[in-house]
């Protein structure tokens, strides 16, 4: 058997093999992808364009399911399909890797739509989010996919930016937890069975300038390291991620993919990562094009190769040619780019590509939405709520006669899922059809719209099956979501007949112009747009009790609503079971829990407005407020209430004296006061008090989601290493220092219900390559 085909040898002996057998025109195929569109007639395979774009073999194929029309099962045949062609028509039979999306669930028709990742985060719930990326890998392998384009490990605290909604939020520690349970259930314990990971986008993107997507972000060196890079390295280091994705935006002058201190100084060498580095889309050309750091393609390519992106997506462009001539001309070395087929081998192998390339096509569509998917679905989407204000009003009463729903989102199924949805992502695709200058490969014409991709309810559908016959429920959309001079009259008097109105309100999540919010869907206001809050402000002016449900992408400032309205809740975009999940809490069949993973800003004045600032920062020296407007958000990091109340007592610490390279536990207990049954998120936080930089007022260190019954108590303990309270010091070196450590314990980042301190002892020590990411966490059996 041929060496690199013995699946007996070692990974290294194989690639090595296989390397010293390619010409370089099939080494550069390894390092690019082309679509999967690009190869069909119509919906069928052509060997024709297959022969055109495969001739010396390919690295990856761009989203069979994400950018066609086709069904689960279609797509898998067409994954055999290409794979046949590869292994039966190219010299060295080199499998490919598919590539798709993944930031709500696999991007693709059939698939579960879950949650948008800022409803997942807001879940606080690691199990949800290692159970949702393990639905993603089952779909994506049984469809011939074998790495998902996500997760986001961008921290944004900037709600302008249209990408926000992607995002586990602002805070480091919270992004990086969500983001390695997200990996852990992607990849698995072993990439055979598992699909990469891909961590993006390296690093900063989410502190644009402005807000604006693809804007440069001014990040000073001691932030990027502990706030903006610290998820990425957490994930690489605790979840082996295998894969990461640079922004396309610079910093301080040098576009991510140009950054050799980025990729092969910080992700390479200081942090040992072993995976593939793959280039967002066209960015590699957008050295030249965008950026203008390269004078052609050809300069763009060995400055891409030099500085570590490993493959182009989502086609064949710099990676091409101009990656051919820059060899020939001597501009790169044939061991430079020997390098970077190496790593995509080695991914392939690791996969498992070389014995297993082919999926069952019949079995495929049992995976696709099944029942317990959507169990899984309908779970995070009701964890995900966040009750934001309750005056009593909620929940509702079974016996309620008459109900107004009102809003553009109420009787909207498209308007609950998230710009990486798959609708909005063929939208985007047939706006851009024929701009050759964003895709660079013409689109077909058989990408069309497609209506229904996953079975789902509007608001409206699912409050109507929902109550009895004894409640009337009366629709009245109102306006649309950008809509102005709307004629309300329908809707206001809906409200005035009605025992209570609820009004749903907020966004279109997308990449298109109709869209607000999304890639590329940025904005310079914060509040409702269009006529929206112009609704909800006659609506209240009935009398008629009120509750605002915001199906949103972003936090959104409004202050008349926050004070006004007596309900506010926050379901941001829920998924394919987000319309029962949001009626199951209107009513009380679900409690809410869900914790906000971003501060929501009374004002677009306000931003940067985030709870881990500096001592110096969060206040207007040394008059507190702004002249016109508070400098507290609106609503809090962690915020959200229950339909039950949580006591906390007991705070205790297995040591008041510390260790630098020890440990402490940290333990308090949480009784359910209330009434009924309901979870509580308790959330550790610290501070340093005195240290050689200034350090933040307060750091999430832990958190937990707990089930408790009424009158049901736990106690809840926290192992928090000491090494896991380190910074940058003024020589940017990574240290603990001996000093008092404050410990708060609340239910958010304001509600603070237990404090206490520790004192770390011995020395300075330098820990860098000693660093613990994550916080364990035991609740202890119940006690009544």
């Amino acid at each position: 058997m041929t060496p690199y085909l013995d699946a007996a040898r070692p990974i290294d002996e194989r690639v090595d093999d296989l390397l010293a057998q390619m010409t370089l025109e099939e080494k550069v195929a390894q390092l690019t992808s082309f679509w999967a569109y690009e190869v069909l007639d119509g919906l069928s395979f052509s060997e024709s364009k297959a022969e055109r774009l495969m001739h010396h073999g390919i690295g990856q194929v761009t989203r069979i399911g994400g950018a066609t029309n086709l069904g689960p099962q279609e797509t898998a045949r067409l994954a055999n399909q290409i794979q046949s062609y590869l292994i039966h028509h190219t010299r060295l039979k080199i499998p490919a890797m598919v590539h798709e999306e993944s930031c709500s669930g696999y991007m693709a028709q059939g698939a579960t739509c879950f949650p948008q990742t800022i409803g997942i985060a807001s879940t606080w719930d690691v199990d949800v989010v290692r159970r949702v990326g393990e639905v993603i890998r089952a779909q994506m392998r049984a469809a011939g996919a074998h790495q998902a384009l996500a997760p986001l490990l961008d921290v944004t605290r900037d709600p302008r930016w249209g990408r926000v909604e992607e995002t586990f939020g602002e805070d480091p520690y919270l992004v990086a937890q969500m983001g390695i349970a997200y990996v852990r259930g992607l990849q698995g314990d072993n990439l055979r069975q598992g699909v990469v990971a891909t961590g993006k986008h390296f690093v900063g993107y989410g502190a644009s300038e402005g807000g604006m997507n693809w804007a440069p972000a001014h990040i000073p060196e001691r932030e990027l390291r502990e706030v903006y890079l610290y998820p990425f390295e957490a994930v690489v280091r605790e979840a082996r991620l295998a894969s990461i994705m640079p922004g396309y935006h610079e910093l301080d002058g040098v576009p991510c993919h140009y950054s050799y201190e980025l990729l092969a100084e910080t992700l390479r060498g200081r942090w040992g990562f072993d995976g593939i580095v793959v280039s967002d889309y066209f960015a590699i050309n957008q050295l030249f094009e965008y950026h203008r750091v390269a004078r052609d393609q050809v300069q763009a390519a060995e400055f891409a190769v030099k500085a570590g992106v490993d493959m182009e997506l989502p086609s064949r462009d710099v990676y091409a040619q101009p990656l051919i001539d820059a060899v020939a001309s001597g501009r790169l070395e044939a061991a430079e780019v020997d390098a970077l087929v190496r790593r995509v081998l080695t991914m392939k192998m690791r996969l498992g590509l070389f014995e297993h390339p082919f999926v069952d096509e019949e079995q495929v569509i049992t995976v696709f939405d099944n029942a317990e998917q959507r169990s899984l679905a309908r779970e995070a989407a009701e964890k995900s709520i966040v009750l934001l204000k309750n005056d009593g009003v909620l929940p509702l009463s079974r016996r309620v006669s008459r109900i107004a729903l009102i809003g553009p989102n109420a009787d909207s199924v498209r308007n609950m899922i998230g710009d990486y949805a798959y609708p909005c992502h063929i939208e985007s695709l047939l706006e851009m059809r024929d701009d050759d200058n964003v895709f660079h490969t013409p689109m077909p014409e058989n990408v069309a719209t497609v209506d229904e991709f996953v079975r789902m309810n509007s608001i409206l559908q699912a409050l109507r099956a929902k109550v009895g016959p004894g409640t009337e429920v009366r629709y009245a959309k109102g306006c649309d979501v950008l809509e102005t001079g709307a004629d309300l009259s329908e809707a206001i008097a809906a409200a005035r007949d009605a025992e209570v109105a609820v009004v749903v309100v907020g966004d279109r999540a997308g990449l298109t112009a109709g869209c607000t919010t999304g890639e590329s869907r940025d904005r310079a206001t914060l509040g409702l747009l269009g006529d929206q809050e112009r609704l909800v402000r006659e609506v209240a002016a009935t009398g008629t009790p009120t509750v605002v449900v915001l199906v949103s992408g972003r936090p959104l400032a409004i202050p008349w609503i926050a004070e006004h309205i007596p309900a506010i809740v926050e379901a941001w975009l829920p998924g394919e079971e987000g319309a029962e999940a949001v009626v199951d809490v209107l009513f009380g069949d679900v409690n809410p829990a869900g914790r906000l993973p971003i501060s929501v800003p009374r004002s677009v004045g306000q931003v940067p407005v985030y709870y881990g600032h500096k001592l110096s920062g969060g206040r207007s020296h040394w008059t507190g407020n702004y002249v016109d407007e508070s400098t507290k958000p609106l609503f809090p990091f962690g915020h959200g209430l229950s339909y039950t109340r949580f006591e906390y007592r007991d705070l205790t610490f297995s040591s008041l004296q510390v260790d630098v390279h020890g440990q402490v536990e940290i333990s308090c207990t949480v009784q359910n006061t209330g009434d009924c049954d309901g979870d509580e998120v308790v959330q550790l936080y610290i501070r340093d008090p005195q240290a050689d930089v200034t350090r933040p007022v307060k750091e999430l260190k832990g958190f937990a989601r707990i089930h408790l019954t009424a009158g049901e108590s736990a106690r809840v303990t926290f192992t928090l290493s000491a090494h896991q309270l380190g910074f940058y010091n003024r020589a940017m070196e990574f240290v603990v220092e001996p000093g008092e450590i404050e410990v708060m314990v609340g239910t958010s980042s304001e509600d603070i219900r237990l404090q206490g301190a520790f004192t770390l002892t011995g020395e300075t020590a330098r820990v860098e390559d000693e660093k613990v990411f994550t916080t364990r966490v035991r609740v202890h059996p119940s006690v009544h």
